[in-house]
C-alpha cells in the first residue's frame, strides 16, 4: 500500500492558500541517507508543501520476527512544491542537502503531470522501488491511474509490471499493470 505526506504551501498560515502570483513548481530534494521521513516532518512544521511517496515492505529480522515498514519509494529524495526563490527555505531544513539541479546548476523542475500521476497512481496500485533499467521493451500506459506515462515492461512473479523512471533523479519504480492497459512503442 502506498502512502504520501504533504502539507500546505510555503510561508502561509495553516489552512491558507499559497499566493497565486508566485509560480510554484515541483522539485526533487536530495536528503541525508535514511532521513526522508524526518525531513518531511520538518517541511510540515515549516508549512513547505511536499510529497514523500512511501511503500509498504515486509521484513524479517534476525530473530525471526516479521515487521511491516513504510519506506520511501525513492530513497534519498523528497519532492517540494515551491517557487525558485524559496529554495533557501528548503535548504535550511535539517537533512535537506540539495535541490536537484539541471543544467548550469540551476534547480530543474519536475513536470506537474508526473507528480500528479504518482499521487493518484500510488493510491490505486502497489508500487515498489526498482533498479533503473535500460533494456527491455518500452510501452505507453493508455488507461488506468498511470495513463499517459511510458515505462519499460518487465515480468515478475508471473505478473506484468512496468518500470516508470523519473529521469530527473534517475530513480525508478515498478507498478503492476494489466496487459490491456499497455500499448507497445517502437
Amino acid at each position: 500500500m502506498a502512502y504520501e505526506m504533504d502539507q500546505p504551501g510555503l510561508g502561509n498560515a495553516p489552512g491558507t492558500l499559497p499566493d497565486a502570483r508566485v509560480s510554484r513548481k515541483w522539485y526533487a530534494v536530495y536528503t541525508t541517507s535514511r532521513h526522508e521521513k524526518r525531513v518531511s516532518e520538518h517541511f510540515g512544521q515549516r508549512h513547505i508543501e511536499h510529497f514523500l511517496p512511501l511503500y509498504r515492505a515486509n521484513r524479517k529480522w534476525k530473530d525471526g520476527s516479521r515487521v511491516t515498514l513504510d519506506l520511501p519509494l525513492f530513497p534519498g529524495y523528497i519532492f517540494v512544491h515551491i517557487a525558485r526563490s524559496e529554495r533557501g527555505c528548503v535548504l535550511n531544513v535539517p537533512g535537506a542537502l540539495a535541490v536537484v539541479g539541471g543544467t548550469s546548476r540551476e534547480p530543474a523542475p519536475l513536470p506537474d503531470a508526473e507528480i500528479e500521476a504518482l499521487r493518484c497512481g500510488l493510491r490505486q496500485r502497489e508500487a515498489e522501488p526498482h533498479k533503473m533499467l535500460t533494456v527491455g521493451k518500452t510501452a505507453h500506459i493508455r488507461s488506468g491511474a498511470f495513463a499517459g506515462l511510458e515505462g519499460i515492461v518487465v515480468r515478475k512473479k508471473n505478473g506484468l509490471r512496468v518500470v516508470l523512471t523519473l529521469k530527473q533523479i534517475m530513480q525508478s519504480i515498478a507498478v503492476e499493470v494489466d496487459e490491456g492497459d499497455l500499448e507497445p512503442l517502437d
